[in-house]
């Protein structure tokens, strides 16, 4: 991935980021990794976990951000989610999966999208 690519997708996920924060939800992970793949951010409003796959573009040439979310990108996100969760060992509330999307300085977040 490109350097230029790779900045892009930080920018949106410290968008995202501060999206969470001002609803009142703590960051626990950013771009967390194991052997399956990564998890952009996992965040918490206290008793809720929530795993959200973020999506950045610079325009909509090629779509909007959600519209890259395909089934087989949730399937991994919910196997990397399982992995973290055995790592961490477990979660005692519910756990949810967002979905978001940031063009430009617009971030539109999907909760509970999958």
């Amino acid at each position: 991935m490109s350097a230029q690519r790779q900045a892009l997708g930080r920018y949106g996920e410290r968008l995202v980021e501060r999206w969470y924060a001002e609803r009142g939800y703590r960051v626990l992970e950013r771009n967390w990794r194991c052997a399956t793949g990564e998890l952009d951010l996992i965040v918490t409003d206290g008793s809720q976990l929530v795993v959200c796959e973020v999506k950045t573009r610079s325009s909509g040439r090629f779509g909007t951000g959600f519209e890259a979310i395909t089934a087989r990108k949730q399937q991994q996100v919910r196997r990397v989610a399982a992995e973290y969760l055995r790592q961490r060992g477990g979660w005692r509330g519910p756990i949810r999966c967002d979905a978001a999307s940031v063009m430009g300085r617009t971030v539109e977040v999907l909760t509970g999208a999958f």
